[in-house]
C-alpha cells in the first residue's frame, strides 16, 4: 500500500534555493518563468520535500495564469488548506499534509465541468514522475489511473 510519507530533513538540504524559498518560507515563483507551467508529460507530481503523491497530470490545465493549475489533487488527503491573509488579500493557501511545503493557493475559478476549482501550484514544490517511471519509484499503484487514457498510451 502507501508509503509513509513525511518531511525529511535531508530532503530539504537537498533542495536549491528556490524550492527552499517558496515550500519552506511560502515563497511564490515567477509566471510563466517555471518548469511545469507549460508541462504537458502524463504523469504524477509530488511533493519535492515528501514525495507524497498531489496532482495528476489528467487534471492539469491551461489557466493562463503562468503556473501550473489542477482541478483536484490525486489524493485530497495530502493537500491541506488554510486561510492566508498575506500580502492585504483573503487566499486559501494548500501546503502538502506529511512533507508541510506551501505548495500555492486554491481558488474558485477553474472550469465549472472539472468542480470550478483552481489550484494554482508553484513548480518549485513540485516533482515530476513520468508515468513510464510510476512503478521504478515507488508510485505503481497509481499506474492504472491512466490505462483508459491517451496520457497512459
Amino acid at each position: 500500500m502507501s508509503q509513509p510519507y513525511r518531511k525529511d530533513p535531508k530532503a530539504v538540504a537537498r533542495l536549491t534555493p528556490e524550492q527552499y524559498r517558496v515550500t519552506q518560507e511560502n515563497g511564490t515563483e515567477s509566471r510563466f518563468r517555471n518548469e511545469f507551467w507549460k508541462h504537458k508529460e502524463a504523469g504524477l507530481y509530488v511533493d519535492v520535500v515528501s514525495g507524497e503523491p498531489l496532482f495528476t497530470s489528467m487534471d492539469k490545465y491551461d489557466s493562463g495564469c503562468g503556473w501550473p493549475s489542477f482541478t483536484a489533487p490525486v489524493e485530497s488527503g495530502n493537500v491541506v488548506e488554510s486561510t492566508d491573509t498575506s500580502h492585504g488579500m483573503i487566499r486559501t493557501e494548500v501546503r502538502s499534509k506529511h512533507g508541510d511545503s506551501h505548495l500555492g493557493h486554491v481558488f474558485d475559478d477553474g472550469p465549472a465541468a472539472a468542480g470550478g476549482l483552481r489550484y494554482c501550484i508553484n513548480s518549485a514544490a513540485l516533482r515530476f514522475v513520468p508515468v513510464g517511471d510510476l512503478e521504478r519509484e515507488g508510485y505503481g499503484e497509481y499506474r492504472k489511473l491512466f490505462d483508459n487514457t491517451d496520457e497512459g498510451a
